[in-house]
């Protein structure tokens, strides 16, 4: 049998988008994905494949998963592929008088009344994770989130892109955070998935660790030192080893060896695809760079600490664009030498001008460096307003925005 050659630095791409199932007057959660997948396949499959696109189950009934079927080259062409696949699902939701909703967390979701876990194949890992960890918080049961993956072909990429993720994560939420609500109110936080994200394994830390990926820049010392001590760590709680696998690590990037590739997780689910797929691009361009030690070496780049980096990620979840970062050498990094402090909007803008000095900045990455993120724009929308009548109707554009396939202006 001939061996598959692996791919090599940023020659496919795989994309993940999850989003809620909602009734479509009340907005509240429905737990009828397996409903969606029987509808299609005619059994209760953990994964149906429809052309470019597949659709998948969750940890939870009212969320399910759109996923590119195989690597692709590029991001052109995906947001048709998914926008189609809104389309058939809302479809099938309309009887049940259900629809999607887009975003990163239910805003008044009550999890531990409303959750109700997968039952159907492969339920004995989900059952797993709620035995260990109680899965009925937001942490586990109101998060939806994009993920994009990337390749690697051996040890050398690895480093490379392993180095420059790391320093790419604290900034996504600037971008990305689209989870102010909870419960029915604003806490302050522009991305309260990563904040409920980066707590709900408290109960065994090494598994999210500090989201920010430890500076390991081998493949061999990822195994021994993230993976081999999760998975001790675990073993007393998972004697049978049903977790002990690549997908248990919960960092905001995860090496998945498997496939020989690293998939990022801290990425909020946006309004509409071409959303989610314009800041995919920016990061797949400014990963690019940073690969090829445009502006900084490789050693450089890896000098960055856990420490230093997980502050501007936790101003980030905080503020999301409006994040100051006061961290000199960080900015060095990002190719920005000279200057002592700026936004973390500002910053993206730059970097987003320098990137795309050729082919020009798409009309939806102009549209969130000109208004900022969902979450900033939510919260513009309800304007002070507590009220479920503001918050149901900005949420109601919201789900009208996915359908459409629209961006979503306060």
């Amino acid at each position: 049998m001939t061996e598959t050659k692996p791919l090599g630095l940023f020659e496919r791409i795989g994309v993940e988008i999850e989003y809620m199932i909602v009734d479509r007057s009340t907005l509240a959660v429905r737990p009828i994905t397996d409903k969606v997948i029987w509808s299609v396949a005619g059994e209760y499959l953990n994964e149906v494949e429809r052309g470019v696109i597949s659709w998948s189950n969750e940890l939870v009934l009212h969320v399910i998963e759109l996923k590119t079927t195989n690597p692709v080259p590029s991001t052109a062409g995906l947001t048709t592929a998914f926008q189609k696949s809104v389309a058939e699902i809302n479809a099938l939701l309309a009887p049940l008088d259900a629809c999607l909703m887009p975003t990163a967390m239910h805003p008044w979701m009550d999890p531990f009344r409303e959750m109700v876990l997968w039952p159907h194949d492969a339920n004995e890992i989900y059952d797993a994770f709620n035995r260990i960890f109680n899965c009925q918080g937001h942490g586990w049961s109101n998060l939806q989130s994009a993920h994009l993956n990337l390749p690697f072909a051996n040890d050398e990429e690895f480093a490379r892109l392993h180095a420059a993720i790391r320093l790419v994560l604290p900034i996504l939420p600037a971008l990305a955070a689209s989870s102010p609500v909870v419960e029915g109110r604003r806490t302050g936080l522009m991305d309260n998935r990563l904040e409920a994200y980066r707590t709900n394994s408290q109960r065994i830390p090494s598994i999210t660790g500090r989201v920010i990926p430890e500076p390991v820049f081998s493949m061999a010392g990822y195994q021994k030192l993230i993976l081999q001590r999760m998975f001790a760590d675990i073993a007393p709680y998972d004697p049978e080893g049903v977790l002990q696998y690549e997908w248990l690590n919960a960092r905001g990037a995860i090496a998945r060896f498997e496939r020989n590739t690293i998939e990022i997780r801290v990425l909020d689910t946006q309004e509409c695809p071409e959303a989610d797929l314009a800041i995919i691009e920016v990061i797949i361009a400014l990963l690019k760079a940073l690969t090829e030690e445009r502006w900084v070496s490789l050693d450089e780049q890896k000098a960055c600490t856990v420490e230093s980096l997980e502050t501007i990620f936790l101003q980030t979840v905080e503020d999301a664009d409006a994040a100051v970062i006061h961290d000199p050498a960080y900015l060095r990094v990002c190719g920005l030498p000279e200057t002592k402090a700026c936004t973390a909007g500002e910053l993206w803008r730059d970097l987003a001008k320098r990137l795309f000095a050729h082919n020009g900045i798409s009309p939806a990455l102009t549209r969130v460096l000109e208004h900022g993120s969902l979450a900033r724009r939510i919260v513009e929308a309800l304007n002070n307003e507590g009220s479920n009548d503001r918050m149901n109707a900005v949420y109601g554009e919201l789900c009208a925005c996915l359908a459409e396939g629209k961006m979503f202006l306060a």
